[in-house]
């Protein structure tokens, strides 16, 4: 569906950097293109080697960047399925570095973690094909600012490539 972008007022300051990174104004396309880029981007990764890497103590493995990319995809589109469907309840804050602590993803087998974000964008992407014009521009609380529901498209398209490029820039050296 081609959305103009969302303007500034749609969505919270900490989200302004992945709206940016969203040049695109089909951004169904762009939501639809992704998982075949993070498995060409993943393809490229010699796992046995690097899917348990740390660019630096503390920081997040390969894999559990990945899961924390699957976290945000759930998060953020549960925020768009309530606000879409006119749910007013503010929704918390998600926490990401206590999800990943609380996970499991290390232990996971990467080439599920790969198949499980494809099949959640596939599903979002279902969800995004069927609002109405009106859905798109509804507008809730979430992390105690105020985003719409097309406003969190651009912001899933671009927290993923936000991470993608990190991935490329700090652990595929």
């Amino acid at each position: 569906m081609m959305l103009q972008r969302p303007e500034k007022t749609e969505y919270a300051e900490f989200y302004a950097n992945y709206v940016s990174l969203v040049k695109e104004t089909d951004v169904v396309s762009a939501l639809e293109n992704q998982p075949s880029e993070l498995q060409k981007l993943f393809g490229e990764i010699s796992l046995a080697e690097k899917e348990n890497f740390r660019y630096a103590e503390g920081k997040w493995s390969v894999k559990e960047l990945l899961g924390h990319i699957i976290d945000g995809e759930r998060v953020f589109s549960y925020r768009a399925l309530r606000i879409s469907r006119g749910d007013q309840t503010p929704l918390a804050t998600f926490e990401e570095n206590s999800y990943v602590a609380n996970s499991n993803f290390s232990r996971s087998d990467f080439a599920d973690l790969v198949e499980e974000f494809s099949l959640l964008r596939a599903a979002n992407v279902l969800l995004f094909k069927s609002l109405s014009d009106e859905a798109w521009f509804r507008r809730g609380t979430a992390s105690e600012a105020t985003v719409s529901v097309r406003a969190l498209a651009f912001i899933m398209v671009g927290h993923v490539r936000h991470h993608q490029n990190i991935l490329c820039e700090r652990y595929l050296i």
